[in-house]
């Protein structure tokens, strides 16, 4: 039971983390570089502070808590960045860094995984740490996909063709 409940974490976690990866690269189809950088007010963040700070929180949390790698991450600079990376910069280093999170979540061994271990000063397991990530991209993949639909007024018709209105079966 413990082997097959590690793995449904695992694929469940992953199928995840890829759900939103589609839904932001499908945004940033849509939006040339201004779109990535507009702000409605202060108290916004552009689509591009967005995929900055899932960056680097995807390197703080997974890459290099879970994953040994040191921690390079610049948190303030997700923020302030007001440009200078383009739409096509930004998705490679959004895919670059899930892949490499990806790898260390597929291969994490079940010590690792219930480890405890400190990341932004609080302590979180291996489990916690990779939960923090999937809600914490999910979170931001939905503030990505408002934004685009309030620049762009479309669509994006992610659940086009499924019907969302079935019961549960039981």
């Amino acid at each position: 039971m413990e082997n097959k409940l590690y793995k449904e974490f695992i694929e469940q976690s992953l199928d995840h983390i890829n759900q939103s990866t589609v839904k932001i690269k499908s945004c940033m189809k849509e939006l040339n570089e201004k779109d990535i950088w507009y702000s409605p007010n202060e108290n916004l963040n552009s689509i591009g502070n967005l995929i900055l700070h899932l960056c680097g929180n995807i390197r703080e949390y997974i890459i290099s808590s879970l994953g040994g790698e040191p921690d390079i991450r610049e948190r303030d600079l997700e923020f302030s960045t007001r440009g200078g990376f383009t739409n096509a910069e930004l998705i490679r280093n959004l895919e670059d860094t899930v892949e490499l999170a990806k790898i260390v979540i597929a291969g994490i061994s079940m010590e690792n995984l219930l480890r405890v271990r400190i990341v932004q000063g609080f302590s979180y397991s291996g489990v916690a740490n990779i939960i923090h990530v999937t809600e914490h991209y999910s979170y931001h993949t939905g503030q990505i996909i408002l934004l685009t639909k309030l620049i762009k007024n479309i669509d994006m018709g992610f659940y086009a063709g499924v019907d969302l209105n079935k019961r549960n079966s039981i």
